[in-house]
């Protein structure tokens, strides 16, 4: 049975049970870190390598086991790839080589790895684990939800704690599209909205959401999010909606948070 909210690795002497390391696989980037799972912060500088193209499974394992290497962490690592993962396995693929679907993520990672235990995870689930854990959603006893919105819109829902894993709510029809084909921030700049345009249709697609989850916070993240105040107040939907307040870090500290606890399992 799954606890309703994830216990957080404890202090010790050393301070090594409270640290993870997490890396964030993108279609630009590469990025890792090492995280204090305390504070969700990350010790010293992020590490980023420019994702080879094209982003095959091999490569892309190649690149997070450099990134650890260069660190020098030796402990569990947690990996995000834009992509549903069920266990272990990667079942679509978005901005990284078609070739990653089928393909038994965990196993790859963890042989290029040397072995160690290795958890891989949705990109957006680790965000939405992160910003849940430590950032815009940590005081909500309820649903959180993270939209991500970038080319498309990434999605991530949590109860107290709990992660339903792989939505994939920008897929969801709104009035006859997808809704990311509405109000991704991509379609703001290919149709050259401005942000009251653009807020109208984000507004459309949460108030389809929240009819659906009757969710207690949204989180908006990706670049825009940083804009936040150009287009939130902008919002007509019920539910309360804040930026996301870990920014570019989110995937590396949720995927090193779901490396040490439960939370992604």
């Amino acid at each position: 049975m799954t606890e309703s909210t994830p216990a957080l690795p404890s202090d010790d002497s050393t301070g090594s049970s409270r640290r993870g390391f997490g890396v964030d696989v993108g279609g630009s980037g590469v990025k890792g870190g090492l995280v204090d799972l305390q504070t969700g912060e990350l010790i010293g500088d992020r590490i980023k390598i420019e994702t080879p193209q094209p982003a095959t499974p091999e490569a892309i394992a190649d690149t997070v086991a450099e990134i650890v290497t260069r660190a020098g962490w030796d402990g569990a690592v947690g990996i995000t790839l834009p992509a549903v993962v069920t266990g272990g396995v990667a079942r679509t693929a978005a901005n990284i080589d078609k070739s990653w679907i089928g393909t038994d993520a965990a196993a790859l990672f963890g042989q290029a790895l040397g072995g160690r235990p290795v958890t891989v995870l949705n990109d957006a689930d680790a965000a939405g684990v992160a910003e849940d854990t430590y950032g815009a959603g940590k005081d909500v006893d309820g649903v959180v939800v993270l939209l991500t919105f970038g080319t498309g819109i990434g999605s991530a829902i949590l109860h107290r704690g709990v992660l339903l894993p792989n939505t994939e709510f920008g897929h969801m029809e709104v009035g006859g599209k997808e809704a990311e084909h509405r109000a991704a921030s991509s379609v703001k700049e290919t149709k050259d909205l401005s942000y009251k345009q653009w807020a109208a249709e984000v507004s459309r697609v949460l108030s389809t959401f929240e009819d659906l989850l009757w969710p207690d916070l949204f989180i908006a993240g990706g670049g825009i999010s940083r804009k936040s105040e150009k287009w939130i107040p902008l919002l007509t939907n019920r539910t309360p909606v804040v930026p996301a307040a870990l920014l570019n870090t989110a995937g590396i500290v949720g995927a090193a948070l779901a490396a040490q606890t439960s939370i992604a399992s």
